[in-house]
């Protein structure tokens, strides 16, 4: 016989809870992305009604979004750096009307949407983001394949709606959304969380390689962890960033707790050229990229340098940038240290259990 403890909860009463709960969350959601946008809506508007009061001159105006970037994203963080009230001010002259915008949509949702250059296929997408209830990755993957052009040109549009919503439930299922969303959490005042959900293992493993390599002492010094890079419309994470003050150069770390695949190469690759195009400062050398991988079986070192070219710096960062072998070992021995930790912590669950 069950005891009091012991009896089964009431399903009725449970459903109920959990529905009130995650509608919820939902509304707090929604409030949120309401608030934001408007808020990027009311800021776009104020730049661009001082800009046509006649304030802005030309050789100011060149300078206006730089100053208020510096001023803003020190106050209010990177969520209002310079090319987020580009998109600001750009919303505003896309959208002059507020009553026009759809409160289902985020503020993700409408710089996606500032891509969409023609008036008409920018309006359809943006009604059926809200009708439909598209992610930012649904809108975005409609975009990129045209749909509202392959729906115009169609003589089987039912044919392409029922492909379109097949690959959209084809998308992979992950946690909510705004979790990942660096403009949301940086709108809450929450910087630099923008990898809310990272693996335990990898967050160790980076708390070590972080302390190795300022330890090493060949001139490292620490800029940023999980650093955002964004172009027009993606955001990338960076896990580590230091500055070599004896190359003279950004030292960017990305780490892949998995096998090595060619996008990694292609995506550091990608870091460090991103990285010298928006961060690099006169007489600094170029950017260098290290990407660790991190498998049971083996550890992978790559170097990326920017410009081949420069041999003499190649050659320096050779010699003052840890070696190969000894990112290898390092990887390798923390990683033995951090598995083996956590298999204790398992072990000792049942037991702390019984307690």
């Amino acid at each position: 016989m069950n005891t009091p403890d012991q009896s089964p909860l009431p399903q009725p009463l449970l459903t109920t809870l959990r529905e009130l709960i995650l509608q919820g969350r939902q509304q707090v959601l929604r409030a949120v992305d309401m608030v934001q946008v408007q808020t990027c809506w009311e800021v776009g508007r104020h730049i661009v009604e001082f800009e046509q009061g006649g304030q802005a001159r030309a050789e100011y105006g060149a300078k206006l979004l730089p100053q208020l970037a510096k001023t803003l994203s020190h106050e209010f963080g990177k969520g209002f750096d310079e090319r987020n009230l580009r998109n600001m001010r750009a919303f505003f002259l896309v959208f002059p009307n507020w009553n026009a915008l759809r409160s289902e949509l985020s503020w993700t949702h409408y710089r996606l949407l500032l891509r969409v250059e023609n008036t008409q296929a920018r309006q359809w997408y943006m009604a059926e983001a809200a009708s439909q209830n598209w992610s930012t990755r649904s809108l975005e993957r409609q975009i990129g394949t045209l749909y509202y052009e392959r729906l115009l040109a169609s003589t089987d549009q039912a044919g392409v709606v029922a492909e379109a919503q097949q690959n959209l439930a084809a998308l992979p299922a992950i946690p909510p959304e705004f979790v990942r969303d660096p403009v949301m959490l940086e709108f809450l005042g929450l910087p630099d969380t923008g990898r809310l959900l990272e693996s335990s293992l990898e967050q160790a493993l980076m708390d070590k390689l972080q302390q190795f390599l300022l330890e090493l002492g060949k001139g490292f010094a620490f800029v940023a962890r999980q650093q955002r890079i964004s172009t027009e419309t993606q955001d990338f994470y960076i896990d580590l960033v230091f500055y070599n003050y004896l190359l003279k150069c950004f030292v960017l770390i990305d780490l892949k707790t998995g096998q090595l695949a060619h996008q990694d190469v292609g995506q550091m690759d990608m870091y460090v050229r991103m990285y010298d195009d928006l961060r690099r400062n006169e007489g600094d050398n170029p950017t260098v990229g290290i990407l660790l991988c991190g498998g049971k079986d083996q550890s992978v070192v790559r170097y990326s340098v920017l410009h081949e070219s420069e041999q003499l710096f190649a050659s320096k960062y050779r010699l003052i940038l840890p070696s190969e072998e000894e990112l290898r070992r390092e990887i390798e021995r923390e990683r033995a240290s951090v598995e083996e930790a956590q298999s204790h912590a398992k072990r000792d669950l049942p037991e702390a259990g019984k307690a």
